[in-house]
């Protein structure tokens, strides 16, 4: 009698126990999924656009680096905005290159051109709806029409069947 009564004993109190861990580990698995990312500011992940080269901060800030001066991606970007007709708020020069303040109907969008070196600049684009939703398509599609004025794609492309083997 007393042996069942200590194996009831000791099966409740590991019943017990898991019931008590069970809210804890949901609470964990909800931090992880939901909060860790937050936490995360501006870790590059990498994710890639279809193949045009185009990664995304965890912020969703598209980013690419051309092969050309600050001032002639400068003259292409701002080609690129008035070619999808977004209109251009501000143009102005910063530390590092320059920033171009973009609007849509439904977008706030801003642009930063930073010299990497003075052949090559960083282009990152932050295409808002609102403080939390961003428009990743956008923003990517402002950098591939960047791209195909510098004609980097069409160089690109060339270099690839340049270079391939054939049987």
């Amino acid at each position: 009698m007393k042996d069942k009564l200590s194996l009831l004993k000791k099966e409740f109190n590991l019943r017990m126990k898991n019931e008590h861990c069970k809210p804890m580990i949901v609470l964990m698995k909800c931090f992880i999924v939901f909060l860790l990312p937050l936490l995360s500011g501006c870790t590059a992940i990498a994710l890639t656009g279809a193949g045009a080269g185009i990664s995304y901060s965890l912020s969703n800030v598209a980013y690419r680096s051309f092969s050309s001066p600050v001032d002639r991606v400068h003259q292409a970007t701002i080609a690129a905005l008035k070619i999808m007709d977004i209109k251009i708020i501000d143009d102005s020069k910063s530390e590092n290159g320059r920033t171009i303040t973009a609007t849509t109907k439904e977008l706030d969008i801003v642009i930063n051109l930073e010299e990497v070196t003075s052949k090559t600049t960083q282009v990152k684009v932050d295409a808002r709806k609102s403080v939390f939703l961003k428009d990743k398509a956008t923003a990517a599609e402002i950098i591939n029409q960047v791209g195909k004025i510098l004609g980097e794609q069409n160089l690109h492309s060339t270099y690839l069947q340049s270079t391939s083997i054939r049987l």
